[in-house]
């Protein structure tokens, strides 16, 4: 089922500009393939490369959060910290198609608190997001 532009467990990827405005999409977007091999000594020869299997992916990518496009910053962030403290495995969906085999842990978080008012309320923040296959 395609929702939105897609989404990484229940946090939906959307741009709408319809009253009320809803913005939180992502940018930066890039997916790291490897692949693992092995090496088997040989006596008296080059050492010969074994194919073992392909590696786990990565996922990069940033987020914005801003309460002039809909959303609550530090709820935003709050959710994904919440998902990655507690090891939640999470479908990711790009376009209605899941990527890799579909499922992925947060890894890695890094926020940036960009503008806050003056009693504190957070109103722009940025989130870097790392994520890795889960198989």
């Amino acid at each position: 089922m395609k929702i939105g532009l897609g989404a990484l467990g229940d946090v939906v990827f959307i741009s709408s500009f319809r009253t009320p405005i809803k913005v939180r999409t992502f940018r930066d977007f890039q997916r790291d393939s490897s692949a693992r091999w092995g090496s088997n000594d040989i006596h008296l020869q080059k050492p010969r490369s074994q194919f073992l299997g392909p590696g786990l992916d990565t996922i990069t990518f940033n987020m914005s959060f801003d309460v002039k496009l809909g959303m609550n910053p530090r709820v935003e962030m709050e959710k994904l910290l919440k998902y990655n403290r507690e090891g939640k495995v999470l479908l990711l969906q790009i376009g209605g198609k899941a990527l890799g085999k579909g499922k992925w842990k947060i890894m890695d978080l890094g926020q940036s608190w960009e503008s806050i008012d003056r009693e504190g309320n957070l109103l722009k923040a940025s989130l870097s997001v790392t994520l890795e296959e889960y198989v």
